[in-house]
Parts: structure tokens; sequence; C-alpha cells
């Protein structure tokens, strides 16, 4: 057993002890508000593509998942708002007339009709600014990541870690399979990183590619020391309003 798992078991069961009446008292209020299970389990593809059922207090109403095809033009990775002005496009062919140029979120010049092709390819991630799917008492859980509290038990299992890349849904993992994506499921899956950290660092301002480069970052560059660091680094984080 190396150091790390040692550590991730020793915190986290010492942690699950700790809490347990806190943990009673949020099992508690969800029962009350909504109907639906406590705990909320979805597989998730952690290190090496490894599958396991992520556990999490549940946040959402029932029936959440089915709705989730129906909101996916609200989905803040790959649908920014660029502004537009008109110049002379040096990649298309010519047409006879000026192109529309656009900004993307970088603030960088690109063709209208290269951001669309880049739009209309498939989000490797999925998230939704005030959800209509989670419930009052779900906000406050995420925005305090208290809803993440379960996590603890997939780490004193073995399948993640305290600190690592986040463990992603299946429908996201099978999108990342090039071999420079795939860089990021060669390090642990955790509960907080340097992706998480940074975000929050950065008022929840990321794009997808961003987030990929900080998960290959970790993969390239993980060790105790660096995983210390970023522990203590999401306590302040976990502070911020942001929900990420």
């Amino acid at each position: 057993m190396n150091t790390k798992r040692l550590i991730d078991i020793l915190v986290s069961g010492t942690a699950l002890i700790l809490i347990s009446p806190v943990l009673a008292l949020i099992a508690l209020i969800i029962k009350l508000e909504s109907k639906g299970p406590v705990l909320y389990g979805a597989y998730r593809a952690g290190k090496g593509y490894h599958r396991f059922k992520l556990l999490k207090f549940r946040t959402m109403y029932a029936g959440a998942d089915q709705k989730l095809k129906n909101l996916a033009h609200l989905n803040l990775y790959g649908n920014q708002t660029s502004k537009t002005h008109s110049n002379t496009c040096e990649v298309c062919p010519p047409i006879g007339r000026a192109c529309v140029m656009m900004i993307d979120e970088k603030g960088n010049n690109i063709c209208e009709y290269q951001l669309k092709e880049i739009k209309a390819r498939p989000s490797a991630f999925f998230k939704i600014k005030d959800d209509p799917r989670i419930t009052p008492v779900g906000k406050f859980l995420r925005n305090t990541s208290l809803d993440e509290l379960p996590q603890l038990i997939n780490v004193l299992r073995g399948d993640m870690s305290l600190v690592g890349n986040r463990p992603l849904p299946l429908y996201e993992a099978e999108q990342l399979t090039t071999d420079e994506a795939a860089l990021r499921f060669l390090a642990p899956a955790g509960i907080t990183g340097l992706w998480q950290v940074t975000k929050r660092g950065r008022k929840g301002e990321m794009s997808e590619e961003e987030r990929i480069e900080l998960d290959k970052a970790y993969a390239r560059d993980h060790s105790l020391g660096h995983d210390i660091k970023l522990m203590l680094k999401t306590i302040p984080a976990l502070l911020q309003k942001e929900n990420v």
C-alpha cells in the first residue's frame, strides 16, 4: 500500500466518523424536501477509464436525467456568446464579399463558418447555469460542496482518491479517447484537484479546452507534495460562492 492510499483511508475514514451527524441531518432535509432517494449514484470513469458508481447527495428533482437532452442548448461548454464584425477571412476560400468574423471566448478573431463547425462538435463536458432541475436545498449543497461528502465512501472503497482529476460521466469520458486527451485518465480520480481550485479562483470562467489542459497538467505532475498543496488551496476555495 502506497502513502497516497494510506492517507486516503485514514482521512476519509476519520472524516466519515466525525461528520456522521452532519450527514444524517443533510439526509433528513433532502428526504423532507422532495421525493426520491437521499443518495444519487451514477457511473463515472476514473483512472484508466475504470468504471465505478460515484456517490453524491441528491440535489435534483426525480427524473432529472431524462430532461438532459432537452437542456443541451444551455450547455456552458460549447455555447459561448460571441460578438461580430465584418472583415476579410484569411482562411476560407474567397467568396467575393467580406465574411463575418467573430470573437471567440478567448478574444481571438475566427471566421463565422469555422466557429459554427467548432460549436457543432459535441462538447465533452456538460454544465448548465441556474439548472432548473436542481432543488432549492440541492443548490445550497452544491454551492457549499456538501453534496460531495458521500464521495468519502468512494475514497474509502478505493474507487478514487482525495485529490485527482474529477471522474467523468461515461458519456463525457467516451469523447476523450484521443492519445492527447486520454492523458488525463492516467492520473487518479479525486474529489478535488487542480481544475477545481483553479476554476474557483477564476470565478468559474473556464473553457472545455482549458479544463482538459489542467487535467493533463495534473496527470503529468502529481505527487504527494502537490496533492497536499491542492488540498490546502481547496479550503479557501470552498468559501467562494461560485458553483463548480
